[in-house]
């Protein structure tokens, strides 16, 4: 493995590295001495120039160490399961519709990739499209294709209801939440409030008539799940719980990114939903990713499922600018 492939400044609150990171960062500030004594005392070039080879020799010793603590973090596993939220924003009515335009989009290219894929919850506008939805993703890489699809996602077109031929714009938010096998959470049942319920829509006579769906909220954090997609409440409570678990961790996760971001070169984003990261401008034919600053024609092909393309920027972008913060 290559030892630019781990920072040590990111684990220093790893208990399990600190003191190895503490040493290294002694290590990089006697490298930086060393270097400075060569420029004002060239006469004590030779004796500084061997100090920072045997500095370099130490500090690729403890970066193995590191690394056989923590792993190479791009050899980690990724989740092979995610759950996709999408939420109309600000725009009344054109933004329900655009998130649900959003979410087809989505589920179209997962069908272009083999995942297997179906509606968890569902909350429809009057005039249709989505107020939220989430829906179940399954297959190989669907977490490490659409992880940096987290945020806000903008609308501008003429909405078919417009008369006077005026550009709207509007917003929708998109989530993309891996479902962990193990997390780093640990949840004390006592903060835990769980509701039972009749689900609602399709599924025959069991489903209106039996109390099968079950909501979880956490009481300290308030993140709360609803899950009504199975046909037992045991079923729905141990899904609803899995989904628990991983909101909490990918707010863990978030807190993590943006407390690193000040210490280090950000990468394509933090994952955080607030984040505007997506222009689909109808009229102009163009849908413009602000982080990589890059745009795309032929928006109603990308709003079919040919969304590849941008996908494949964004992992080109990340690899890149992991390289480059080196």
């Amino acid at each position: 493995m290559s030892r630019a492939q781990i920072r040590p400044e990111e684990y220093a609150d790893d208990s399990r590295v600190s003191f190895l990171v503490a040493e290294w960062q002694r290590l990089l500030q006697s490298e930086q001495d060393a270097r400075e004594l060569i420029e004002v005392d060239p006469a004590m070039k030779e004796l500084a120039e061997k100090e920072i080879e045997e500095i370099e020799t130490q500090k690729e010793a403890l970066l193995k160490q590191m690394e056989q603590i923590v792993g190479d973090p791009n050899e980690r596993e990724w989740p092979n399961e995610i759950v996709l939220e999408v939420r109309a924003g600000v725009g009344g009515e054109e933004a329900s519709l655009f998130a649900e335009e959003l979410a087809s989009m989505y589920l179209r290219y997962a069908e272009s990739r083999g995942w297997q894929r179906r509606a968890l919850e569902e909350s429809r506008a009057a005039i249709g499209g989505y107020k939220e939805a989430q829906f179940e993703i399954k297959g190989e890489n669907c977490y490490r294709e659409f992880q940096f699809e987290t945020g806000v996602h903008r609308v501008q077109r003429v909405p078919a209801t417009e008369k006077q031929g005026r550009i709207h714009t509007s917003t929708a938010s998109v989530v993309i939440l891996p479902i962990y096998k193990r997390t780093k959470i640990e949840i004390n049942p006592a903060d835990l409030e769980i509701e039972t319920s009749r689900s609602g829509g399709a599924g025959g006579q069991n489903v209106n008539k039996v109390e099968t769906a079950v909501r979880i909220v956490h009481r300290p954090t308030g993140v709360d799940v609803k899950c009504t997609s199975e046909r037992s409440q045991a079923q729905n409570k141990e899904k609803a719980m899995k989904l628990l678990l991983s909101k909490l961790q990918q707010e863990q996760d978030e807190r993590e990114a943006r407390e690193r971001s000040a210490t280090r070169k950000s990468q394509v984003g933090t994952g955080d939903r607030s984040e505007k990261i997506r222009t689909y401008n109808f009229p102009q034919d163009r849908i413009t990713d602000h982080r990589i600053k890059e745009s795309w024609s032929n928006v109603p092909k990308i709003m079919n499922g040919a969304l590849g393309p941008i996908l494949e920027a964004l992992a080109k972008a990340e690899d890149g600018e992991v390289a480059g913060s080196e």
